[in-house]
């Protein structure tokens, strides 16, 4: 037997006067979610929140399975069902995205990352587009789940930037891959086999662009209760700054 407990925060910063960053943490569902958005103004709480709200939606209609039920999008069977469900659910929202556009004109360049952890009858799965991570903590170590989709850390991966001038970089919030309302997007899928007492922290980038690998470690490592550990988060985050929003969802799955 699984159980899982959860907490998330967020936070507009230091420097932002909005808060563009939405999330939703559904343990009914199995479903924690962090988006983050972009395109100043309204504009990116508009595309980050309706991205979570579309996504959160699709995934609740999905939940039983239904032979007669139409989707958007054919099913992949090399991947899980429940990979299905969040692939189809991003490249959903990234439609809704576009419609939302084409109807207000004061939305257009509007766009938003995703990350999520769906908990279904199987393993987890996790998907992400953009630079929000997903990070799981097991044992004692920290273990960045997801690789961004963003210019800074296509130098890191490439050997041409070290992580310390990614978060430095004056870049480092051009991302490369988002939920932006043009053609279906590439959303990465990151299986993983989930044990007792692992962790799983899914955030926005206003947290990982400024805090450390080895901070974010010591505060999981601290063993402090779920909600806790997400303020200390946001603490770290303000105090090195807090050039963007911060949003923060944490859960812990404890199998009996």
């Amino acid at each position: 037997m699984r159980r899982i407990t959860s907490a998330a925060a967020s936070h507009p910063g230091l420097r932002r006067e909005e808060n563009e960053d939405s999330y939703c943490v559904r343990p009914d569902l199995g479903l924690f979610l962090v988006a983050d958005g972009m395109g100043g103004h309204a504009a990116g709480e508009v595309a980050s929140r309706l991205a979570v709200d579309t996504i959160e939606a699709f995934l609740t209609d999905t939940k039983t399975a239904d032979v007669n039920r139409t989707w958007p999008f054919p099913l992949d069977v090399s991947i899980s069902l429940d990979e299905n469900r969040l692939r189809a659910a991003f490249r959903l929202a990234n439609r809704r995205i576009a419609k939302a556009m084409d109807d207000n004109e004061a939305l257009r360049g509007m766009a938003t990352t995703a990350a999520a952890v769906l908990f279904g009858a199987e393993q987890p799965a996790i998907a992400h587009v953009g630079d929000s991570r997903v990070y799981l903590w097991r044992g004692g170590q920290l273990q960045q789940v997801t690789q961004d989709h963003s210019w800074v850390s296509e130098q890191v991966r490439a050997g041409i930037m070290t992580e310390a001038d990614a978060r430095r970089h004056p870049w480092r919030n051009v991302v490369t891959r988002a939920l932006a309302g043009g053609d279906d997007p590439e959303v990465d899928l990151s299986p993983v086999i989930v044990q007792d007492r692992d962790r799983f922290l899914i955030c926005s980038d206003g947290l990982s662009s400024v805090v450390t690998k080895e901070t974010i470690e010591a505060s999981l490592a601290a063993q402090q209760g779920l909600e806790e550990t997400c303020q200390t988060l946001i603490t770290a985050a303000n105090a090195a700054g807090g050039p963007d929003n911060i949003t923060v969802a944490l859960l812990q799955v404890d199998v009996e």
